[in-house]
């Protein structure tokens, strides 16, 4: 039996999937590693510890579960989490921690980009916005601010671009992943001179483009051995994971969008065309044979429900984190839609879409003597899920969107699922496989069998297990506290600033 491996480098986690070839999940393992947050805006990893938890979870994937069911692995495909950047010197070893998508270090280079005519230019070319997330602007932080680490750079990878040259001694990056570091033209697929020339960077200091499809070489042998894995399987550059848990999801449809909610979140449509907006609310991101993914992220998705539940869970039982989550929904369920007129701005990591403010922060909005533990509860999911609702206003500005399919931990709890339908007031699917973003990457691996003939088909053979109908007088109250939400958070960008300053003046 025949079957592929999915290896998806999330923020938080290394989560890998064996399928077999007709989709169906025969294992599955998960290894965890942190982020560091050595000083106010600075999100780091250490790229060495999650090459070895990658390697230590894969081994024990394919020798606890997959050899004695008489596996044999075809194909390993990678996808990771965008906009991360790490410098390596010219040995290839990591100079430093890699930049995780959530550094805000950035903020000053970003918004006199932003503001710059190159900056309108950038935008429209490369399709990623001007925001302290895009490697493009973390390069140029580092040639501002930490001179040596720049100067001493041989080359700068993503994440998966480190572990693909650790695997087969290539540094390669998809078209896919290159398309949201700010520095690759999306329209002739070639690094833009114009986004090199800003960050100061050569193109031989990037890694070589690739189709998604692309192999960029056979398992070294040590790995081969280590792994047990024959000569001939197939290594896959693979996707980012939002491109691919858009595929995931099956919302591969004009009036379909795809919600993703884990630690981070996003709203994503696809088409054939990029999405011009003047305002740049939102990326267009080059997935393969002229397929744009456009939507917007948001840093405040799951890891801010995860935060409050470490802070304010009850922790005098020997419950881990993800079951004090689940307590705290089952309390937020007897509180009513709109948390009797409190309301959360969920934004602990600064924010992206869609108003792209790296310094806002979160803060309870309302509060009255009657206000409950529950409440609180209650408003920070819904303040999360109205930050999403914001992203999909926008989108539909310039799309009909008629359904949902949700996935991702935070997602796919049912809960929150319907709280989308009813703040969106559509239909939200939600899928079988809650982990699209590994269904896609299998998905892919399919179409390069020959399983699927192209995208649409592979799209069209997901399963959802249940759709979830909006209910209209919910949608009707949480559309009069989503205006006071919006309000709130342009009406505060002044104060936001304040705050930002004061923490710069007191380091």
């Amino acid at each position: 039996m025949e079957c592929v491996i999915t290896v998806e480098l999330g923020t938080n986690a290394v989560r890998i999937f064996a399928f077999d070839l007709n989709g169906n999940v025969v294992a599955s393992a998960k290894g965890s590693y942190p982020t560091f947050h050595v000083q106010p805006d600075h999100s780091e990893q250490d790229p060495e510890q999650i090459f070895i938890t990658m390697l230590y979870v894969l081994k024990n994937l394919i020798t606890e579960k997959l050899q004695p069911q008489k596996y044999a692995v075809q194909s390993i495909c990678f996808i990771a989490s965008m906009h991360s950047l790490l410098t390596i010197d010219k040995q290839g070893a990591p100079i430093g921690n890699a930049i995780t998508w959530a550094d805000n270090r950035g903020k000053r280079e970003a918004q006199e980009l932003k503001d710059s005519d190159l900056g309108k230019a950038l935008y429209h070319a490369t399709g990623t916005p001007l925001h302290p997330m895009s490697p493009l602007v973390k390069i140029a932080w580092l040639k501002n601010n930490d001179k040596e680490r720049f100067t001493q750079a041989s080359k700068f990878l993503s994440i998966k671009s480190y572990i693909l040259q650790q695997l087969t001694g290539e540094y390669v990056i998809d078209f896919s992943l290159a398309s949201a570091t700010g520095l690759l033209n999306i329209h002739t697929v070639q690094w833009e001179a114009d986004a090199l020339a800003f960050a100061g960077i050569r193109p031989a200091q990037l890694p070589e483009l690739m189709s998604v499809f692309g192999v960029p070489g056979k398992l070294r042998k040590e790995y081969q051995k280590l792994l047990g894995l024959r000569a001939n399987t197939k290594v896959m550059v693979g996707s980012s994971d939002g491109c691919m848990a858009t595929l995931g999801a099956g919302a591969w449809r004009e009036d379909k969008a795809t919600v993703t909610i884990e630690d981070s979140g996003a709203v994503r449509v696809v088409g054939r065309q990029v999405l011009h907006d003047d305002r740049q609310r939102f990326f267009n991101y080059l997935l393969a044979e002229d397929y744009y993914i456009s939507g917007g992220p948001t840093n405040n998705g799951g890891v801010v429900f995860e935060w409050f539940a470490k802070q304010f869970g009850d922790f005098s039982a020997p419950f881990d984190t993800e079951q004090i989550m689940e307590n705290l929904i089952h309390e937020a369920a007897h509180v009513r839609p709109g948390s009797d007129g409190l309301l959360f701005l969920p934004y602990l990591l600064g924010e992206r879409a869609p108003i792209w403010n790296a310094n806002a922060r979160g803060s309870y909005f309302g509060l009255n003597i009657k206000h409950e533990r529950q409440h609180f509860i209650r408003a920070t999911i819904e303040g999360i899920l109205y930050e999403v609702y914001s992203i999909g206003k926008i989108l539909q500005e310039h799309r009909t969107i008629k359904s949902l399919s949700v996935n991702g931990s935070f997602a796919t709890i049912p809960f929150c699922a319907q709280l989308m339908a009813d703040i969106f007031n559509k239909p939200v699917n939600m899928v079988t496989n809650s982990n699209s973003a590994s269904r896609g990457a299998f998905l892919l691996s399919a179409i390069d069998m020959g399983l699927y003939p192209n995208f649409e088909e592979a799209a069209g053979s997901t399963a959802y297990r249940e759709t979830l109908q909006p209910r209209e007088h919910d949608h009707a109250t949480y559309g009069q506290y989503f205006q006071v939400f919006e309000r709130l958070s342009v009406k505060l960008k002044e104060e936001f600033e304040v705050i930002a300053e004061l923490q710069r003046v007191r380091r």
